[in-house]
Order: structure tokens, then sequence, then C-alpha cells
């Protein structure tokens, strides 16, 4: 028998067996297993560190919805940096619980591609540490609701587990400085490094593939803008959805459409995706807009929308990346429709 038939029979075996290895454990519980990464990560610190690292979910919600992807001088939470190696495994342990294999590999390269900031800026006027990543636990109630937040450049990562389920993933949020890695450096990135590459060529590949009457319901401006809406801010933009609906998509539009959206669904673990995913099409595929604006090309700014009933998608590429390679700069985040945090949109 073929060896990859082989492994593939093995797998659906193993699929079909319970299974009480920590791997497969994820997939069935991740707020289970969130929950518990969070107290063994708590049982580490001192009781300065908590001061830092913990507070209210209830009395602190202005910091727990406080949330950005900038550079900031301050951030809530307790850094790496100032994390001993056993916490620091924990927490990374904390992270991977919360995400995907994926998820969690965009997250580890967004926080070591500070390195090559640091390198290709020298002393600017922020602070580019790939330490410099701050972990934030709101409640400490891991057997009722609790939240996290994972922040620095370039990262917010938002989460509210009740009675060991995970009821809120959002905001969402990724970036990218460079979006592709052009320049030689001594930082280990090689020229042609993309951390955000499905994000970015995926939406290209839909906009390139649309006809002229399709394009003209796409194309919502012809530049595109800075920044995506609601940066930092607690809910998304409520406007309706602008652009071609899915339903006006060839059968071949679609299946890429869906690719774009499973990269951004994917990257928490399978059960929280697949529910995701379920919720869009409750809600109804056809009607899920994609939007676009700007350059149909890299180099030049670009920017798309995927709006549906339950969730939001931005992207924006238009800022030089830190070498000064034009539209070479990614911020894209997913957002609730129904609302983030864990709070309902009224």
């Amino acid at each position: 028998m073929h060896r990859r038939v082989r492994w593939l029979l093995l797998f659906v075996v193993i699929g079909l067996t319970p299974v009480v290895g920590m791997t497969f454990y994820r997939e069935a519980a991740p707020g289970v297993e969130m929950s518990e990464a969070a107290a063994e990560f708590v049982d580490l610190l001192d009781a300065e560190q908590r001061k830092t690292a913990l507070l209210s979910y209830e009395d602190d919600t202005d910091q727990r919805v406080n949330w950005h992807f900038i550079p900031k001088d301050h951030r809530k939470g307790l850094q790496i940096k100032h994390m001993t190696k056993e916490q620091r495994a924990a927490a990374h342990a904390l992270l991977k619980s919360a995400l995907s294999q994926v998820g969690y590999s965009k997250a580890e390269q967004i926080m070591e591609i500070e390195a090559l900031l640091a390198e290709f800026e020298g002393k600017g006027r922020f602070i580019r540490d790939p330490e410099r990543y701050y972990f934030t636990i709101f409640g400490a109630n891991f057997g009722g609701r609790w939240g996290l937040s994972v922040e620095g450049h370039h990262l917010s990562l938002n989460f509210v587990v009740e009675d060991n389920k995970v009821i809120s993933v959002t905001p969402q949020f990724f970036g990218a400085n460079p979006a592709l890695v052009k320049n030689e450096n001594k930082s280990g990135f090689e020229v042609g490094t993309r951390i955000l590459a499905k994000e970015e060529q995926l939406g290209f590949d839909l906009v390139n593939s649309l006809d002229d009457a399709q394009q003209k319901q796409a194309v919502i401006a012809e530049k595109a803008p800075e920044e995506i809406r609601a940066a930092g801010e607690t809910q998304p933009p409520k406007d309706a959805p602008v652009g071609i609906p899915a339903g006006k998509l060839t059968s071949e539009q679609q299946k890429v459409l869906r690719e774009l959206i499973d990269e951004y669904a994917t990257a928490v673990p399978a059960k929280i995706s697949a529910q995701r995913l379920a919720a869009m099409e409750e809600a109804g595929f056809d009607g899920v807009h994609f939007a676009w604006a700007g350059a149909t090309e890299p180099g030049i700014g670009h920017y798309y929308r995927i709006q549906g009933e339950t969730f939001l998608i931005e992207f924006v590429n238009t800022q030089p990346d830190v070498a000064g390679n034009p539209a070479n700069h990614i911020h894209c985040v997913w957002r609730d429709m129904h609302g983030d945090f864990a709070i309902p949109i009224e």
C-alpha cells in the first residue's frame, strides 16, 4: 500500500477513536485547554507580577477593551521581557492554546520580526523588541468567565472564556512590516519571507479574476484608505456591506473568496473556526460582500473588505516598510458583527 494512503487511513482510524492526548484534546475543547494553560501561567507568577498581569474582568472593562496594534510606550499586562524562562514557556503555551498552529506561527513571526525593525531603524522613536509583547488575564476565574489579551506592535489578540467555552475571539489583529522581506538583513529573515502571504495574495487573485461588470460593483474607491476602520475602538463599524455579493461571483471566484475567509477564520483552534464558518453559512454565504480599493498589483496601496452578517474582515497595505519599500506594510483584522469582547452590539 502506498505510504500516503496508509497515513490517510491511519488518520481516519485515529479520528474515529477516542483520544485523550493533548493534540486532539485541544481540537475538542479549546476553552478547557485555555483555562488550564492560564492557571498554570498564573501559578508561576510572583506577587508583583500578578499585580501587573491580572486585572478584574468587570472592574477593569476599560482596560479589557483597550486594544491597539500601533507601537506604544506602555501597554496593560506583563511583558515577555519581564518573565523568567519558565514563565515565558507558560505564556507561549497559553497563546498556543488560544490559536491554531497556523495562527500561532503567524503571531510568533510577528513578534520575531521586531528584531528586523530594530536592525533597520536603530535607535528610532519606537522601541523595537521581540520581547515587548504583553499578556493580561482578566478575572482569573478559570471555572467561570475570564478574558485574555496578548498584545504588542502589530499583534492584538483578545479572548473571552466562560464555563470553559471560548465565547469571543475578537478583535483578532495581525500586521506585518515588511509584508514581504525585500532587503538582506542580519536578523535571520530570508529575502522573500511573507508572514501574511495568503491574506494579501488571495485578495489580489480574487480582484484580478473579476470581469469589468463585477469590478464596477466590487471596487469602491480608486485610492486605498490609509488604515482599517475603527482601529482601537471597542466595536466594529456598523456600515452596511459594500462591494459585490458572493452570489454574483462565479463558482471559481467563490472558491477563492472562501479560501481567503478561511485564512482569517482558521487562526484559532479548529472547533472555533468551524463555528465561525458555520455562522457565516447559516447567515447566507451569497450575502457576504467583497469590496476593493486602490491598486490591483503589489507595491501600490491596496485595501479590501469582506463583510457578512456575522463578521467583518479588513485588510490594508498602503504604508512603506521599514526599509522604505512602498506599500509593503500590512494591517488586517477579523471582527465580530454581533459584538467584540463578548459585548453584544445593541
